[in-house]
């Protein structure tokens, strides 16, 4: 919701259609700059996986700026014409500062001296973690859309999270390994790992005794391939043509941007799931 400072109504926030904006008056009376800003603070934030989640449920007049992370084509989480239509700020707090948001939403690994200079000029943060399963992604959903004042869009895109990550309980689990950047693996304890096994896979590497960060160089893939071996990394083992002579592996690539954030991100990695799954059944 914003305000007309001159006549002093409220406007609600209806939509799109095509170019043109959608208003409708809900009231004109005084309101409090207070008020408004509660309900829709002026947001700025310094973590991509946030910005992701950000843009689909915020106001774009909320959103002062993104993270520097989703202008770059190899990290981005959003679209990059998504991007292009944000603000980006590179985190130092001065520049984060000089934007005067009402909120600062960040990783939990922000550095105490960011936090603690925000905090000082009376800028609220709020950190979050990296969520390590679906019902973390959506409680995290949640509590942004709260902070941002749209728990309807919070609640629409938890929807389409559920949805995506649905049970497929008729599939047959295959085996498969999914090769990290660096050569790493994940463990089972993750977001990814559980989607896998949502989508009908089941994990190779935890079934060796592999667990999360463990480096898997070619030689240990090609001793005991998987059925199926998703690579999200460009090393040379991860480029070596002897991964050409698996004929009974399905050698399937899987971006790393779908890796490691919630929100949005995974109705995209469900859709590539589902892609390699129905590739080879």
């Amino acid at each position: 919701m914003t305000r007309d400072r001159d006549t002093q109504c409220i406007w609600r926030w209806s939509g799109w259609i095509g170019p043109a904006a959608i208003l409708m008056i809900a009231a004109c009376a005084p309101v409090p700059t207070s008020s408004m800003t509660a309900n829709a603070p002026t947001i700025v934030s310094l973590n991509p996986c946030i910005d992701a989640i950000l843009v689909e449920i915020a106001g774009p007049e909320q959103v002062l700026a993104l993270s520097h992370y989703s202008r770059d084509p190899g990290s981005s989480s959003i679209p990059a014409a998504t991007a292009a239509r944000y603000g980006v700020t590179g985190g130092a707090a001065e520049e984060v500062i000089a934007r005067q948001p009402d909120l600062v939403l960040a990783s939990s690994f922000l550095p105490a001296p960011t936090r603690t200079a925000l905090e000082r000029a009376g800028v609220e943060v709020v950190t979050f973690g990296s969520p390590g399963s679906i019902a973390e992604s959506i409680a995290q959903v949640r509590a942004l859309a709260a902070l941002a004042g749209h728990p309807a869009r919070g609640e629409a895109l938890v929807r389409e999270i559920a949805d995506a990550a649905a049970p497929r309980s008729h599939l047959r689990p295959r085996s498969a390994l999914l090769w990290q950047p660096g050569e790493i693996v994940p463990g089972e304890a993750t977001l990814v790992a559980e989607m896998l096994r949502i989508k009908g896979f089941a994990n190779h590497g935890a079934a060796r005794g592999l667990s999360q960060g463990d480096l898997t160089p070619l030689e240990t893939i090609l001793a005991d391939p998987p059925e199926v071996l998703l690579i999200a990394g460009e090393s040379a083992g991860q480029r070596h043509p002897l991964l050409n002579r698996l004929t009974g592996t399905q050698v399937a690539a899987l971006d790393p941007r779908l890796l490691y954030c919630g929100g949005p991100t995974v109705k995209r990695l469900a859709q590539r799931l589902d892609q390699i799954r129905a590739a080879r059944r």
